[in-house]
């Protein structure tokens, strides 16, 4: 899939990324799986085949987008032009969450091992306080409890921020290297979709909209993030960064994180005040 056809068709990047998620999932259980070391780590294997499956895309997918800032003057036509590549990577994530949602069902035996990480991660943030009896049970806690929601609000805010700047960090560093953050955070949401479905595929949609109510804002906030440091990372790789061209990347690079700020805020809103009074 070459960037351009994804923007054009963004929709088809769901197929893509659920045929990279399954494909990487199947390969660990019916291969790591069977090594006795190797499958305790089987849930950083699956994120990781995920990734190098992705990481061609996401390079020139990058690279085109940075050769839009050079191309493209008016700021509102190079948001406009950045908000295709944010789709197409949107479906992508699409189709990693109900390709891993999916096989956590389908493969209950092995999510023991395929998820083990997801699942700790999950019940770090929803039970830190029995954690070892949520780990056993797969059990669902309320993401607010008794916490005051002001709080939690900045709870959940700082805590996105933290990941957006990781993601910023990774794509400063590695061009490309913010897919892995956002194949994870597919991996963490997809066994917290698994664990509220109960074994029953029935139950997945219910699930995926209980936590793409405030997870696809999120994402997104993210991929602006990854695009704004991946941008500044294959400008300097092609040594674009001088003089006016040096000041328009930085300035659109700029927006970029500024407007994933925004929607990280208003996303953290959502998961306080409009998920719970939907789900309980």
């Amino acid at each position: 899939m070459k960037p351009k056809k994804a923007e054009r068709k963004p929709w088809e990047m769901f197929f893509i990324g659920f045929f990279y998620a399954a494909i990487s999932l199947l390969l660990v259980s019916f291969v790591f799986s069977q090594d006795s070391v190797l499958r305790e780590y089987s849930g950083m294997l699956v994120v990781t085949f995920t990734v190098i499956c992705s990481t061609p895309f996401m390079y020139y997918l990058i690279k085109l987008e940075e050769k839009k800032d050079l191309e493209i003057s008016s700021e509102g036509n190079l948001i406009r032009e950045h908000y295709k590549a944010i789709k197409a990577l949107m479906w992508l994530f699409l189709g990693f969450v109900v390709a891993l949602s999916l096989t956590y069902i389908i493969f209950q035996e092995k999510t023991e091992y395929n998820f083990n990480a997801q699942i700790k991660v999950f019940c770090a943030i929803n039970n830190p306080n029995n954690f070892d009896y949520c780990v056993k049970q797969n059990g669902v806690n309320s993401i607010t409890g008794n916490v005051v929601k002001s709080v939690a609000v900045m709870n959940i805010f700082s805590n996105n921020i933290y990941v957006l700047i990781f993601t910023i960090i990774f794509s400063l560093a590695f061009g490309a290297g913010a897919i892995f953050i956002l194949a994870w955070n597919a991996s963490v949401i997809a066994a917290a979709i698994g664990i509220f479905a109960k074994g029953q595929i029935s139950n997945i949609p219910l699930g995926f909209l209980r936590y793409m109510i405030h997870g696809i804002p999120e994402i997104a906030a993210y991929f602006f993030g990854a695009l704004a440091g991946g941008i500044i990372s294959v400008a300097v790789i092609r040594k674009d960064l001088h003089g006016d061209n040096m000041w328009k990347i930085s300035e659109d690079s700029l927006l970029l994180i500024i407007i994933a700020i925004v929607i990280l805020f208003l996303a953290a809103l959502a998961e306080v005040f409009i998920t719970p009074q939907i789900f309980g």
